[in-house]
């Protein structure tokens, strides 16, 4: 673990096996290049993060990428997600733009150029993969957030990078079988895996603390004028079951109907969520608030 310019660096234990390994097998310079590709990566996260002003606890250094673990999960402009999302592979375009130009020039091994132009190529695909916590799993994550209620949102994309992560390992089992040694791969597939289980474990916590902040983005929303986005449910629906259809980007008006379909009543989307983390009770109705 390290400290620098306030923010703390941590290496994940399956990047120190990798950079051990190299240096015990002879590969000890791809290894230093591939950590200083994925130290670029990150700080292209990083700087488009404290941009915004986010809070950054720390960066985990991984063998392909990174994370940075911010205090704000999902309570922060969808807008603003993608473009830190998307900040850390716009980093190996001018990494590799700047490899193509030192070659033409005749500047250093051509060898490790081509080895560097290649780490940069698969860190910054890999990393477009839409699984999570690689970049693509977070845009893709945003994009679904412009159609779907936040909650759906989360929950599918858990659902997808749990799939495609088994996907990974049963493709690594297959090179196997085949009399391959996939280790790299059987390994990244089994930890993204497993990190997607425990983040789709957490998703009561993640949503709660979306509801949480809803009120300060709601805020940001009125503040600038917005559409209003209906939502109808009928007096018998719970307050749980009704803010899991809240969209992100989206200020709502709830419209309570009876069995005739007349409106009983319309509340603001803070009235509901006052009522839901306020004492009431996650299985009280939604007639609960004006009845």
């Amino acid at each position: 673990m390290i400290k620098w310019a306030g923010t703390t660096y941590r290496f994940h234990p399956l990047f120190t096996l990798i950079l051990i390994g190299s240096a015990l097998t002879g590969y000890f310079l791809e290894a230093v290049t591939l950590f200083g590709i994925v130290l670029v990566h990150e700080l292209g996260h990083l700087a488009a993060a404290k941009g915004f002003g986010w809070r950054v606890r720390e960066v985990q250094l991984l063998p392909f990428g990174g994370v940075i673990v911010v205090e704000e999960l999902g309570t922060v402009p969808t807008g603003e997600e993608l473009i830190v999302a998307l900040a850390g592979p716009l980093q190996h375009v001018w990494m590799i733009l700047t490899a193509w130009l030192a070659q033409w020039l005749g500047l250093g091994d051509a060898e490790w150029w081509n080895y560097f132009v290649e780490a940069n190529v698969m860190i910054g695909l890999f990393n477009l993969l839409p699984v999570l916590p690689l970049d693509g799993g977070k845009v893709m994550q945003c994009l679904l957030g412009y159609v779907l209620s936040y909650h759906r949102t989360i929950l599918y994309t858990a659902w997808i990078s749990m799939i495609l992560s088994a996907i990974v390992i049963v493709a690594a089992i297959v090179q196997l079988l085949a009399g391959h040694l996939p280790l790299n791969l059987l390994v990244i597939g089994l930890f993204l895996l497993i990190s997607n289980w425990y983040a789709y474990r957490q998703l009561p916590y993640h949503f709660f603390r979306f509801l949480m902040s809803r009120g300060e983005r709601v805020s940001r929303l009125l503040s600038k004028g917005t559409l209003a986005q209906p939502i109808v449910v009928t007096k018998q629906r719970t307050m749980a079951e009704t803010v899991k259809l809240f969209m992100r980007e989206k200020y709502h008006l709830i419209y309570v109907v009876n069995e005739k379909g007349r409106i009983q009543a319309v509340l603001p989307e803070q009235q509901l969520v006052s009522g839901y983390l306020e004492g009431k009770k996650p299985g009280s109705a939604v007639s609960d608030l004006f009845m």
